[in-house]
């Protein structure tokens, strides 16, 4: 699973031909999240406060880049990385 970014302690990760919805993992510590692309909120886990609101920031900042992705790997292609939110 090809990291995409990290910040602040927070990593995101995107999988090749992943089940719809359009989302990504995030990982902070022991806690993981699925957050959707299209709606930047948590589909399945869960994040400390702190941290889903930036990484749901970050989701809304880079959307365009994250669905690029998306659509990139579900052709089995490349994942590029997206600047860390600072």
């Amino acid at each position: 699973m090809p990291l995409v970014s990290e910040f602040f302690g927070i990593k995101i990760y995107m999988y090749w031909a992943d089940h719809f919805p359009k989302h990504f993992h995030a990982e902070y510590g022991s806690s993981k999240a699925l957050i959707s692309i299209q709606e930047s909120v948590v589909i399945k886990g869960v994040l400390p406060a702190k941290q889903l609101k930036l990484v749901l920031a970050w989701c809304e900042i880079h959307k365009e880049e994250l669905i690029q992705n998306w659509n990139s790997a579900q052709q089995h292609g490349e994942i590029a990385k997206i600047g860390p939110l600072k």
